[in-house]
């Protein structure tokens, strides 16, 4: 029996962001898929025409492709990656399970919005920012870019209002893994997801990690309790 993992990473990130994970899932044998979303994993200037419907795509294309070519599949989505993999999953039942690390999947504050709508209008098209949301300062940064697109992030601002009335599609089995100290997705966008999805829901608490944990200091538990997430929903 085979057994595909999809991996989806976050806003402005790349598959680096995840690559812990999926070289472990990668050592015990199973197929893993982690796409570099489009936009993404080159410069911050690529990404600016690049919309949600392009990302979402891209995740919806890998999944049928591994799900064709694999006996059981589990999806695994970080950060915003957490957002397309609830968007592509609801509604099917050929998938065994899905892993959410802090899910960005909650709509963003319409006061928010409000100034990135005029921050756009007024010709601004990259918010600089600084180092990625690690704890860990002996992890080298520069696997995200260093700022945020603003047409781009107001196309999944907008892609995440209808997505909320669809996590009660999600029937698989789920795992969400939350960092307590996310200062870029609220703790409680996990509390949101795993109240509406109907599938059983675990729930891990990451105490030590900021929220990119896929690279931070509770990496390895991560990489455990997906591991053991997968042996037990899958063939």
């Amino acid at each position: 029996m085979t057994v595909g993992v999809l991996a989806v990473h976050g806003f402005t990130g790349s598959p680096a962001t995840l690559t812990p994970l999926t070289d472990a899932l990668t050592a015990a044998g199973l197929t893993v898929v982690a796409p570099c979303l489009p936009g993404h994993g080159t410069r911050i200037e690529d990404m600016l025409d690049v919309t949600y419907d392009d990302w979402r795509a891209t995740v919806q294309e890998a999944l049928d492709a591994l799900r064709a070519t694999t006996d059981d599949v589990v999806v695994v989505g970080q950060s915003m990656g957490a957002a397309l993999v609830a968007d592509v999953l609801a509604g099917r039942d050929d998938v065994a399970g899905a892993v959410f690390v802090n899910p960005a999947v909650a709509a963003f504050d319409p006061d928010l919005l409000e100034i990135v709508d005029a921050t756009i209008a007024a010709g601004e098209e990259i918010l600089p920012g600084g180092r990625s949301d690690i704890a860990d300062p002996d992890v080298p940064d520069g696997h995200s870019y260093p700022g945020t697109p603003l047409r781009p992030f107001r196309s999944l601002a907008a892609a995440l209002v209808p997505l909320q009335s669809r996590f009660a599609d999600i029937t698989c089995p789920v795992l969400i893994l939350t960092a307590t100290q996310d200062h870029v997705v609220d703790p409680a966008a996990s509390d949101l997801l795993a109240t509406a999805v109907t599938g059983p829901v675990e729930r891990v608490t990451l105490e030590r990690s900021f929220h990119v944990a896929t690279l931070d200091y509770d990496k390895q538990i991560v990489i455990d309790r997906t591991l053991d997430f997968i042996g037990r929903h899958t063939g």
